[in-house]
């Protein structure tokens, strides 16, 4: 098992490192420098998300010293920049620092003329990191929704038209609050699919849908009642007709699938593998069910190699710790009790490093999984039912915690299987 342990830490670390910031930034800037400014014009720096320090660090290394840098990242990936203002906001759900980081955001854009260009590094965690709350709404509102959202079981693109029709930077908020300065954007994809509309709630991007659908989405959730009355009368209000900015030059530096594949090619070597799914989207209970039936149908006179990438969600029913992957890893160790036989081993995990409210990256799931947390005195179908997943691979010693990565493309998954 210590084989397989090794191998699935390792298919992981590939991910990570493929998706490294500053390498996929110095990649693109090396093949396509940036055009020259007009006379006096200035080039200033704004770094946004989980992967804002490697990205603004490598910027600052390529480009000419620019007038002004501001990297907004989360408390987690925080270290100091010289020649650049650092500063945190709030993840998974924003706060004061989050607000504060926004205004400074806006600010920072509001001071460009029309001959400067603003250079905007954007990766994932961009939409909590960084808020700004519309017109007639407050950080109170946001928070309050965001954490709805958080509860709903809504995929990520549904959440991001919703925090977008709240925000006066999202949505291509940022454009507007530049205009007419030029805007060349960066963009590390957390998002499956790479929608530029939903990265960090894309604020160099246009938005992904009106109020009406935000209004929609949140009835058909379930949870439009439950939210603020403030925000139940903007998103009801008729949709304000705005003079539209001109379009940034939005540029995708790396993504999950790009990943994925340098998983497949880490375990090419002594491995049959296999890419099953870069869509392993939906609720966890269903996605755990794809990746036991996958296991299930897999040769068996092989060792055998699965790739998932994805992003899942979790209907929380209850009140306990953990996150996407910790609950999938879960799901997946029962499961795997019940139906599959020889050694084998699953790891799901968060290319930030981060799942969830938690200091894990994500969990691992063995055969002995299962049992192991039944072992260590705790009842392991009373904790999923409490989406305490969590407490209960800590039990099991199956937590997967890396720290903070530097990086975020969504979630990636492998399971592993020695022949019967």
């Amino acid at each position: 098992m210590t084989d397989l342990m090794d191998t699935a830490k390792t298919l992981f670390q590939a991910a990570v490192d493929r998706a490294d910031p500053a390498q996929a930034l110095r990649a693109q800037l090396t093949a396509s420098p940036l055009p020259p400014l007009p006379a006096g014009g200035r080039n200033v720096l704004l770094a946004v998300g989980k992967a804002a320090v490697p990205m603004m660090r490598e910027a600052l290394a390529l480009l000419p010293r620019p007038a002004q840098a501001l990297a907004i990242t989360n408390p987690e990936n925080y270290t100091k920049i010289p020649g650049a203002t650092v500063i945190c906001g709030s993840h998974p759900v924003p706060d004061e620092n989050s607000a504060a980081a926004g205004m400074a955001a806006i600010e920072l854009a509001a001071s460009l003329g029309p001959d400067d260009r603003l250079i905007a590094l954007i990766s994932g965690g961009g939409s909590a990191l960084m808020v700004a709350p519309a017109p007639g709404l407050t950080l109170a509102h946001k928070t309050a929704v965001n954490k709805l959202l958080l509860a709903s079981g809504l995929e990520i693109n549904e959440m991001n038209l919703i925090r977008q029709q709240l925000s006066d930077i999202k949505g291509g908020g940022l454009l507007r609050h530049a205009a007419p300065a030029q805007v060349q954007a960066f963009i590390l994809s957390d998002v499956i699919g790479d929608d530029l509309r939903a990265i960090a709630s894309g604020p160099t991007v246009s938005p992904i849908g009106s109020r009406a659908q935000a209004r929609d989405i949140l009835q058909r959730a379930g949870v439009w009642d439950s939210a603020p009355e403030a925000v139940r009368s903007h998103l009801s209000a008729a949709e304000q007709a705005q003079t539209a900015p001109a379009p940034a030059s939005n540029t995708l530096i790396g993504s999950n699938r790009h990943s994925l594949k340098a998983m497949m090619t880490a375990a090419a070597a002594g491995w049959s593998a296999k890419l099953v799914s870069h869509r392993l989207v939906g609720d966890v209970a269903d996605a755990a069910q794809t990746v036991v039936a996958a296991a299930e149908a897999a040769p068996k006179d092989s060792p055998v190699a699965l790739i998932f990438g994805g992003e899942t969600t979790v209907q929380l029913t209850g009140s306990g710790l953990g996150g996407r992957n910790q609950e999938l890893a879960l799901r997946v160790a029962k499961l795997g009790a019940e139906r599959l036989s020889g050694d084998w081993l699953f790891l799901s995990g968060g290319t930030d490093g981060r799942d969830g409210p938690t200091d894990a990256a994500g969990g691992i799931a063995a055969p002995s999984t299962w049992q192991a947390i039944r072992d260590a005195g705790k009842d392991p179908e009373a904790l999923l039912a409490n989406n305490d997943s969590y407490a209960a691979l800590k039990a099991a010693g199956a937590l997967l915690v890396t720290g903070g990565t530097g990086t975020n493309v969504a979630d990636v998954q492998v399971f592993l299987r020695l022949p019967d």
